[in-house]
This record gives structure tokens, sequence and C-alpha cells, in this order.
């Protein structure tokens, strides 16, 4: 067994990843439904989100300098499970995000199956409204809704 393969079955083994086949959901076909937030309210996505925000503002240049201080209202507004139409499954969230200047804004934020690095883990994307100088996602963060 080759060095490198030794160090990713050790890799894989220490992270407990299960290969198993996941549990299948129904789903509405309309994309559209409202449940529990789940997996959107875990600690290892608001932490991407925080950590990422804070980036964008000291890097961008005429975005206030705030922080997201607390989530409110999290919520998954559509799931889309991998098939062979769509390869990755997302989940769309959007919540209240409250800023240390005092003000609340709206994020929405995309959860992509299996996009983290090296295709490790998950993937966050987000947008919150009126953060979004450059556009990355149209308007109002429409990519994200």
């Amino acid at each position: 067994m080759t060095r490198f393969a030794k160090f990713l079955l050790a890799a894989v083994t220490g992270l407990n990843i299960s290969f198993a086949a996941p549990a299948v959901q129904a789903a509405d076909l309309s994309g559209t439904y409202w449940q529990d937030s789940g997996v959107c309210a875990e600690s290892w996505v608001l932490n991407k989100i925080t950590h990422r925000f804070r980036h964008q503002v000291r890097h961008v240049p005429n975005l206030p300098q705030v922080d997201i201080v607390d989530f409110r209202g999290i919520r998954e507004s559509r799931y889309q499970p991998a098939s062979e139409e769509w390869p990755i499954g997302r989940r769309y969230c959007h919540a209240r995000v409250a800023l240390s200047n005092g003000h609340d804004r709206t994020i929405w934020y995309l959860i992509e199956e299996g996009q983290g690095f090296a295709s490790i883990g998950d993937n966050v994307e987000f947008c919150v409204a009126g953060f979004d100088r450059w556009m990355v996602y149209d308007g109002g963060c429409r990519i994200l809704r």
C-alpha cells in the first residue's frame, strides 16, 4: 500500500465517515417546502458563515465593519436531493442575522453536499442582504433563494 493510500485510509478512519447510502426522503416536486432547520442550524455551518462573512467585510471596499453576532429564525426552505439530473444534493436555508452594529439582516445560504475541499464534506455559500456589493448572487441574493 502506498504512503498516500495509507494516509488517506487513516484520515477517512479518523473522520469516522460513513459511506452507507443516506436514507431516502420524499421530496416535494414543486421544490419549495418548510420544515425544521435541521442541518441549516448546525454549528459548523453557522461558524463557517460567520468566519467567511468577517473576511468579506474586511476585504471588500465600502462595506460596514460589522460581525454576525447571532442567527435567528433559521429555516430550511428547499431541499434538492442528489439524482441523475442533479448530481449534487443542495439545501437552501434562510434566517435573520443580528449584526454587531445592532441591525438585523436577512441571510440566504446554500449547503452543497460533498462539495467541500477535495470533495470531502459539504460546501456553504451565503449572501447577506445589502452585503453583496459585487452582485455575486445577483440583486437581492436571488441566486440563493
